[in-house]
């Protein structure tokens, strides 16, 4: 990569590598550490025109997370009613956060963290129900 003196390089963090939860200590300081990794590596590497970046989904529903996605689940109710979107992200939506970093468009991007969370880390938020 240094080499050719062009690439993007992205990696998967996690709201996790901003906010804390029990019982999720070990995963939320892996993700700490890659999003310090990916701020390190821009630095390091800018020079090269590498730029590192990374993504950082909220709660998605994917095959994982089924079994607590059912109406009444208590972590379901959660995620609905403190994301100001009102649900869990689709897969589909990490797409345009992707196509952003890997393309030219983002070429003067370097050591973020764009978070694809249905606005979940922009408010401390309040139970939709309550607003």
């Amino acid at each position: 990569m240094i080499k050719r003196q062009a690439r993007k390089i992205i990696n998967i963090c996690s709201m996790m590598s901003e906010l804390g939860r029990n019982t999720v200590g070990a995963y939320a300081a892996a993700k700490g550490g890659l999003k310090m990794l990916t701020r390190n590596m821009a630095t390091e590497w800018a020079r090269y025109n590498i730029q590192v970046n990374a993504i950082g989904p909220g709660y998605f529903a994917t095959e994982q997370t089924a079994p607590i996605r059912v109406a009444g689940h208590p972590f379901n109710d959660f995620i609905i009613n403190r994301t100001p979107a009102g649900r869990w992200g689709d897969p589909a939506d990490l797409a345009g956060a992707a196509i952003f970093l890997s393309s030219a468009a983002s070429d003067f991007v370097n050591g973020q963290i764009i978070f694809v969370d249905g606005g979940l880390l922009a408010t401390i938020g309040k139970p939709a129900n309550e607003l």
